[in-house]
């Protein structure tokens, strides 16, 4: 049977020659996919820009359809879609501008795990364990970066313990 060239765009596989796979690269549909599966990772500004210069499609506000669909070259965005694109841009930017703030206002992880390294040894050649956890505990919590807690989905031994500390059981004893 020869081997088979599949599209990730198109969804479609064929006999994989020179001539298909060309005929195929420079078709309308491919071309058509291909554009359809970028757009879906543009961002809000872009998208915003490109509606704005676009009129509006007469047709899609007569009808609330279109022949063309996405391939149309007037915009089938109503005000209040521009609006909330303009909302979420917005949002968008903010939020880049708070996460940089955090990171320029406050320390990098990496200084906070150098310094915290420090302290431990420090505890560790001096004192009883009995304040050295105290201790602990008492920075741990407010001496934690924030960047920390905007990671999504930590692992859980990277999670910061939990206010009152970890709860450990009499029964469990490590050999």
């Amino acid at each position: 049977m020869g081997k088979r060239y599949y599209c990730d765009y198109c969804d479609r596989s064929f006999q994989d020659n020179m001539h298909n796979r060309k005929k195929h690269l420079n078709g309308v549909q491919h071309h058509r996919a291909k554009k359809a599966w970028y757009d879906q990772f543009r961002d809000y500004a872009a998208v915003l820009h490109d509606e704005q210069i676009k009129k509006p499609c007469r047709k899609f506000l007569q009808k609330g359809i279109c022949d063309f669909g996405p391939n149309c070259r007037f915009s089938h965005m109503s005000e209040e879609d521009l609006f909330n694109l303009k909302r979420h841009m917005q949002e968008e930017r903010q939020h880049k501008e708070d996460s940089e703030d955090r990171i320029i206002s406050g320390r990098s992880i990496e200084e906070w795990l150098s310094k915290r390294e420090k302290k431990r040894a420090a505890l560790g050649s001096k004192g009883d364990s009995k304040t050295k956890e105290d201790n602990e505990e008492d920075e741990a919590e407010n001496d934690i970066p924030q960047q920390i807690f905007s990671i999504p989905d930590l692992p859980p031994s990277l999670l910061p313990p939990p206010p009152g500390g970890w709860r450990v059981s009499a029964s469990s004893e490590w050999c």
